[in-house]
């Protein structure tokens, strides 16, 4: 099953939010159908949101075929439903660049898109999981924040993509997911997948990671990201710089897993990304709150990089 495809004129996604307790499909027919899906996370994830953008222009190019202003507009709505992940941005800027060749030539590009990050999600996987045998060998514990699975990409995963080609390899011995508030991707989402695997895991609350590491229940930490930096400072979900912090302490391997479209060139370092503000209605109904939905890890505690394309070292010095 694909968390994001295009079904006869519309797109089709797992809504997120509905899970673990409910596997729903919902189709999205209209720009801000899916513009309001994007920002509740009903799809979400860097490689599934790449999808999205590309599929939203091609939504775009056949609801305003006659209208050019209205058609901007749309793509604009669509390229800045968030603004911290660049694969949204980016998988629409691709599709918008058909957009003067017609409709057909917009969803060809999208399909390319979708079919790219498939075949991404598969080259990770394998590279992946070479690279945490030959740093940490066989039957390891590994812990993981937020959701890098299948449902964050469209079929497969990112981190989880490596976790499942350990596990198949018989590699793999555990898993934490660290429950990730405040919306509980790892608790509902990561926990959902792995189950579906078979794969031995626990939920871990978010602050206990570092100490689990200190106290030996792991052995590296394997994660996602929405954006690297072209320095190699990694955004990805909030509470990952503290797994970075925890991981340095216990001399344990810090690993990045996301697809090559998530290395953003234009973008020299984490200060320069502008992080989201979910706000505090996600938090608490009676004070106000910080709610980042990410933070930035300082490319100076990532083991390295694992992209579909490359295994970027930067323990090394090695840059993206």
């Amino acid at each position: 099953m694909r968390t994001i495809d295009w079904v006869d004129g519309a797109v089709e996604i797992i809504d997120q939010t509905a899970l673990p307790a409910e596997l729903r499909v919902v189709r999205l027919a209209t720009v801000p159908e899916l513009v309001a899906a994007i920002r509740s996370l009903a799809v979400r994830g860097a490689p599934a949101l790449g999808v999205a953008g590309a599929f939203g222009v091609a939504l775009a190019a056949r609801s305003f075929a006659g209208d050019p202003d209205a058609l901007a507009a749309a793509v604009r709505e669509v390229s800045t439903a968030r603004p911290t992940a660049v694969n949204l941005a980016r998988g629409a800027r691709r599709a918008a660049g058909k957009l003067a060749e017609g409709a057909d030539a917009v969803l060809a590009e999208a399909y390319a898109v979708r079919d790219e990050e498939i075949a991404a999600s598969r080259a990770m996987a394998t590279r992946g999981a070479d690279l945490m045998a030959s740093l940490c060998g066989s039957r390891v514990r590994l812990l993981t924040h937020c959701n890098t699975g299948g449902l964050a990409a469209v079929v497969l995963g990112t981190a989880l993509g490596v976790v499942r080609e350990m596990h198949e390899r018989g590699a793999l011995a555990s898993v934490v997911a660290s429950e990730t508030r405040p919306l509980l991707q790892g608790a509902r989402l990561t926990s959902w997948e792995l189950s579906r695997w078979g794969i031995e895991h626990r939920v871990a609350v978010d602050s206990a990671g570092p100490f689990l590491m200190a106290r030996g229940e792991v052995d590296a930490v394997i994660l996602g990201a929405d954006r690297i930096c072209a320095n190699g400072d990694v955004i990805n979900k909030i509470g990952t710089y503290a797994h970075a912090l925890g991981a340095r302490r216990a001399g344990l391997p810090f690993v990045v897993v996301a697809p090559e479209s998530t290395v953003d060139e234009q973008t020299p370092d984490g200060a320069s990304v502008p992080i989201e503000d979910r706000g505090a209605a996600e938090v608490t109904a009676w004070a106000q709150a910080a709610n980042p939905a990410f933070d930035v890890t300082p490319y100076d505690l990532v083991t390295a990089i694992v992209t579909d394309r490359r295994v970027i070292r930067l323990d090394r010095g090695e840059k993206p």
